[in-house]
């Protein structure tokens, strides 16, 4: 007889798709990197009409300014579903989800090897994944678009005479200035910005994290107490997003348009990441909200099985025959 065969490992294959995760979350950082802050891809730059009332808003000031400042946004929308999933899968391993009955032992083994553990460095890659690529989707149409912000005007300042604009006080007369040459005199990198309105980007940032972490309170929570903990958590992660939308439009930093925009590309790319790459949270493998530690159901036992239909019919027969003597 041979040598005996060793039994291949699943964990020998484990460094390698951390190695290929690795490298697809850095590929996915260089290219936001590049959208966001270099100028690899240039802005569309289109043409406008004198005096458009669309883009004729005050100048709110820069980002900074904001009630709502992209450094907040930022911090918000990534800590606030990465500890909502950290307290989701620590309440997991706690059997706090499971109605607080008694863990069975299959649970305890594998919390044991730290399950609930990789459970949430896998959902909290996906998530970074998802957060990276709408940044990805956001400035990617910012660029190509190129659609004028509502206080695009003021800061252009464009030279209204020299561009062949009717004078303010005349009838108006719509002249649309093409784009080329340097029609604007203000400073260029808050023109630049002011070019790069559709679709909103924080917007599209506040609905993807809102929308993950409330699929995941949805799809994964399975745990008893009031029916209502479920929607007003729900709602508590939709309600943000909507309120930084309504507000940049009050400071005319966007329109109802951009923010819109934002809100299907941030809440499209989170329902397909936890649609078919998560699996709406769910592991028939490892333990975790959902009950997929639960021990397998026994069979269901079969009926007896039936006599075919001609040997009853011939039975039949043969005591109709030969019926019983009393």
């Amino acid at each position: 007889m041979g040598p005996p065969r060793r039994e291949k490992r699943g964990g020998s294959i484990v460094p390698c798709v951390l190695l290929v995760e690795v490298g697809i979350l850095g590929g996915t950082a260089a290219l936001a990197y590049q959208l966001e802050f270099t100028d690899a891809f240039p802005v569309h730059v289109g043409g406008f009409f004198c005096r458009d009332p669309d883009y004729g808003r005050p100048y709110p000031g820069p980002p900074t300014l904001s009630r709502a400042p992209p450094a907040l946004v930022y911090a918000l929308v990534t800590a606030v579903p990465a500890l909502t999933m950290a307290v989701g899968e620590l309440l997991g391993r706690l059997g706090g989800s499971r109605g607080g009955r008694a863990p069975p032992p299959r649970w305890e083994r594998l919390c044991d090897q730290g399950t609930p553990i990789r459970r949430l460095l896998r959902f909290l890659g996906v998530f970074s994944f998802g957060l990276l690529t709408t940044t990805i989707f956001a400035n990617a149409g910012q660029v190509v678009l190129g659609t004028p912000a509502p206080h695009f005007l003021a800061v252009c300042r464009p030279n209204y005479s020299a561009l062949g604009c009717a004078p303010p006080s005349g009838p108006p007369q719509p002249h649309f200035v093409p784009p080329g040459g340097s029609p604007c005199s203000g400073d260029p990198p808050a023109v630049e910005a002011a070019r790069r309105a559709f679709p909103c980007k924080e917007a599209a940032l506040g609905a993807y994290a809102g929308a993950f972490a409330g699929l995941y309170v949805t799809l994964a929570w399975r745990g008893g107490g009031s029916r209502l903990a479920k929607p007003a958590a729900v709602l508590g992660f939709a309600a943000p997003p909507f309120l930084l939308g309504a507000l940049r439009v009050a400071e005319h930093r966007n329109s109802w348009g951009d923010v819109l925009g934002g809100f299907l590309c941030g809440t499209g790319i989170a329902a397909f990441l936890v649609t078919c790459v998560v699996g709406n949270f769910q592991n028939k493998e490892e333990s975790g909200w959902g009950g997929a530690g639960e021990p397998p159901r026994a069979p269901q036992e079969l009926p007896p099985p039936q006599p075919p239909l001609e040997e009853i019919s011939v039975t039949q027969v043969r005591r109709a025959e030969f019926p019983a003597v009393t």
